[in-house]
């Protein structure tokens, strides 16, 4: 049988006869119908992170990762709980007053956190008690790893999970690593630009979930994209395609621009993701087709409105002085260094 490769944008446009429960991803781009080895997969890398059933397990993720990866939670420690990852002085109180010895949170969530805590809260992280922390759902900076693991005095252990489920894949106990599969066949790397395997250059991750009840046959494209040097799945360092991972929420290109294209004068937008502290920053410059709309607040608005419908992720909105007398593609600036691209066959 021939496999079918998937993206986002396929299980999104499937939304329609998809069964189940399914997990809908904020923009609803991604539309995946849960398995129950999603939370088998989860709670076998809580245990390679060391969690056991004497602890108490914290997960900070926004949804639909963080339901999950609770229930998982529920399943191997005495008790667990999803909280809000937003509010930092509200994660240090559930901590605390759970009792938590283990922390589920994004790499940069967590970064922030301990910032917070030296600076503003002026509180002392070991004084938490956690004895692990699982982080997941991001491409990490340099160091988070180990810097986390000093300063809480806790094992640290990166999971790469499903950009689709949030659910876990695999996982690595230092930056050093590669990643260690959780089942045999399941995750992959390909040609960005072919649907062939492969082992070496630039590599797209993807998952080949074969025991799944209605993808079975598919082989999912991730849009998150390692240095393959043959031998062993390298963590990803970088994205491709018509989305961009953003603090944790994968923000979807082609709606930004259905969205803007209905706002009379747009000539052209750009996207600019940085990471200059702990938390990815976003900005979107627009250019104008006239002069009279560059100083409009009404335009400005429409554009602000127009945006904030999009995604939950807050992205700040600058109008560019001068006009576009011609109009143009919108295209990223990724700061950070992770996106190679919107389009995959330029990617070599």
């Amino acid at each position: 049988m021939t496999a079918r490769w998937l993206t986002r944008d396929d299980l999104g446009a499937a939304a329609r006869t998809a069964t189940g429960l399914l997990l809908v991803s904020p923009d609803a781009s991604s539309v995946y119908p849960l398995d129950a080895a999603e939370a088998v997969l989860t709670g076998a890398a809580l245990r390679e992170a060391g969690v056991g059933e004497r602890d108490r397990v914290v997960v900070a993720l926004a949804e639909p990762a963080g339901s999950l990866w609770a229930r998982a939670a529920a399943d191997v420690a005495e008790a667990a709980a999803r909280v809000d990852p937003r509010g930092r002085m509200r994660l240090h109180h559930a901590l605390s007053a759970l009792g938590a010895t283990a922390l589920v949170s994004t790499p940069t969530g967590a970064m922030d956190f301990l910032a917070r805590l030296h600076l503003e809260f002026l509180l002392d992280p070991l004084d938490l008690g956690l004895r692990s922390i699982v982080l997941t759902g991001e491409i990490a900076s340099k160091r988070t790893l180990g810097h986390l693991a000093g300063e809480f005095g806790a094992r640290v252990t990166e999971v790469y999970a499903s950009p689709f489920s949030g659910g876990a894949l695999a996982w690595r106990a230092s930056e050093e690593d590669p990643l260690t599969p959780l089942a045999d066949g399941l995750l992959g790397l390909a040609a960005p630009s072919k649907d062939d395997l492969t082992d070496h250059g630039p590599a797209e991750l993807v998952i080949t979930p074969r025991e799944h009840g209605t993808l079975g046959d598919a082989v999912l494209r991730t849009g998150q994209v390692a240095r393959a040097v043959g031998g062993g799945i390298p963590a990803p360092v970088h994205t491709v395609g018509e989305h961009v991972l953003v603090r944790g929420v994968w923000l979807a290109l082609p709606r930004i621009d259905k969205a803007l294209s209905k706002i009379d004068g747009v000539a052209g937008w750009d996207l600019t993701i940085s990471r200059q502290g702990t938390l990815d920053a976003a900005a979107l410059t627009v250019a104008f087709c006239r002069e009279s709309l560059v100083r409009n607040p009404m335009w400005k608005a429409r554009v602000e409105q127009a945006v904030r419908a999009l995604t939950p992720v807050s992205i700040d909105v600058e109008i560019a002085q001068e006009i576009s007398e011609t109009s143009r593609p919108g295209t990223v600036n990724d700061r950070r260094g992770h996106h190679l691209g919107r389009d995959r066959a330029l990617i070599t």
